[in-house]
């Protein structure tokens, strides 16, 4: 059993295989970036620092699209799916980043813990039929 921290993330296993602690590690990082956008409203989300427009509400919708990028298109070869889909990417190369500020945070969280779970699911599926030895 993983012990968990005083944020409530799960530690990663201290001694375990390659696979264990690959998901251990991925489990702890999106358990960080649960943590720190825990309970903040739109001001929270949309706040910038120092000369970067980065914020923590486009962080949350930039990982809903690295999620599904890496573990539903890469890993599995499925076409994109919503929002990123009908994204015209050559009119916004930022456009996760950009339409963020228009999102509530609700919007945000769900979105990203929706991909979060649907990425769950498609390493399951990928280890179903083999360990990491496989292509």
């Amino acid at each position: 059993m993983n012990q968990v921290d005083e944020f409530g993330r799960p530690e990663p296993p201290p001694a375990a295989g390659e696979l264990e602690t690959l998901l251990g590690y991925l489990d702890y990082q999106r358990a960080t970036l649960e943590w720190k956008t825990r309970g903040l409203g739109r001001e929270g989300l949309s706040a910038t620092t120092a000369k970067s427009s980065m914020t923590l509400g486009g962080i949350l919708k930039h990982m809903a699209w690295v999620e599904d990028h890496w573990f539903s298109f890469f890993l599995h070869n499925r076409p994109r799916s919503e929002p990123w889909a009908s994204v015209d990417w050559k009119a916004d190369q930022n456009w996760e980043w950009n339409s963020a500020a228009h999102d509530s945070p609700a919007e945000l969280r769900s979105l990203w813990t929706g991909f979060v779970d649907a990425s769950k699911l498609c390493v399951a599926v990928a280890l179903s039929s083999g360990d990491l030895d496989q292509l």
